[in-house]
């Protein structure tokens, strides 16, 4: 299932999209020379009660790319959604991958369905 273009999310940005009802952040990490990555959480901040982490500041933390929240600044692993702050506390994470310039569910997520 075909999300968005890559294009459509600015590297180290993110976007809110849509699926199967839920609200998903998706972001995009690069390296300028066309190695992209992207990793799809829930958008919901747990913390603020809000759908905002699409808005968030990418990071890093020991060399972990992170989500910070824009309301009170906690941390997201990008790639498990798991909190840095408080590890009793996940994001809903969902596999993507880039195919055809489209960022797509990956395989594992169609199996599943």
């Amino acid at each position: 299932m075909s999300i968005c273009a890559l294009e459509d999310i600015l590297p180290f940005g993110g976007v809110a999209a849509l699926i199967d009802g839920e609200q998903v952040a998706i972001f995009r990490i690069s390296d300028g020379k066309g190695g992209d990555q992207v990793f799809a959480l829930s958008n919901y901040d747990p913390f603020s009660n809000a759908a905002v982490m699409s808005r968030g500041i990418i990071g890093s933390i020991n060399d972990v790319p992170v989500i910070a929240s824009p309301i009170y600044k906690q941390h997201f692993e990008l790639a498990t959604g798991k909190c840095v702050e408080d590890d009793s506390v996940t994001l809903k994470s969902w596999p993507v991958a880039i195919e055809g310039g489209q960022v797509v569910l990956a395989e594992a997520s169609r199996a599943a369905a």
